[in-house]
């Protein structure tokens, strides 16, 4: 049987790694900022740079709405900020929007994930690794189905796809075709070809690289996080296409 040649989806900051994405020739990009805090929701100028971008060099633009880092289960005020969002990410362009919400016992929380989809109206919505640490993926991924996603983002549940591979599999055999399953987190060269062989519907990564600043000042309790910024990187990104590709 042949392998099927999955989807690519690249995590970026902003228009230039759209622009890399692009050159790759990845079916699409999920925009975020503060990628080291696992990503949050990116600014609107960000969004309107790379949309403009995207539709330059002829990928999808879909948006992580994420308004806080940490777990995922969110009260009202957070629910409704990030219906908001999704509405304005949606207005402003984006092909489709990650989203992601638990209840409070670790299962997916219906109605929050409902008011998400309806907020984006035909655009494409992917449940993001919220899955990977709900109570149950596999249940998860049958309610995310249930809901007319379109997508999940996942692990298998482990800190890196490939550790996950065993879960994917039967999340491929569970999807049933009926919804995408997309594995990401440690996506890299050296585990590409495994996870396509699993038969995934796309495969998710960052193809980045930190860039170190020399000299500039300390900045008291700041200084942590100054000197070092990550950007999406060219030959990362042709890396894995060429595993694919082997």
């Amino acid at each position: 049987m042949t392998t099927r040649t999955p989807a690519l989806e690249i995590a970026v900051t902003g228009p230039s790694g759209v622009r890399i994405a692009g050159a790759v020739a990845a079916a699409r990009v999920e925009l975020a900022q503060a990628l080291a805090l696992g990503g949050l929701t990116p600014s609107p100028a960000t969004l309107e740079l790379s949309v403009e971008a995207a539709r330059e060099v002829g990928i999808e633009v879909h948006v992580l709405v994420r308004a806080r880092a940490g777990g995922f289960h969110y009260d009202a005020d957070e629910i409704a900020l990030s219906v908001l969002d999704v509405r304005r990410a949606v207005e402003a362009g984006a092909d489709g929007v990650v989203v992601g919400a638990l209840d409070a016992g670790g299962a997916l929380d219906l109605d929050a994930m409902a008011r998400l989809r309806d907020a984006a109206g035909a655009a494409s919505v992917t449940l993001h690794r919220a899955i990977d640490v709900s109570v149950d993926p596999l249940a998860t991924l049958a309610a995310a189905r249930s809901l007319g996603l379109r997508r999940v983002l996942t692990s298998g549940g482990a800190s890196a796809a490939v550790d996950g591979i065993d879960t994917l599999r039967a999340m491929v055999a569970a999807a049933d075709g009926a919804i995408e399953v997309m594995a990401g987190s440690g996506v890299d060269a050296a585990c590409a070809a495994a996870l396509a062989g699993i038969g995934v519907d796309a495969l998710h990564f960052s193809a980045k690289r930190t860039v170190h600043e020399q000299g500039g000042v300390r900045m008291g309790s700041a200084a942590d996080g100054v000197g070092g910024y990550e950007v999406t990187d060219l030959e990362t990104a042709r890396a894995v296409v060429a595993a694919l590709a082997s």
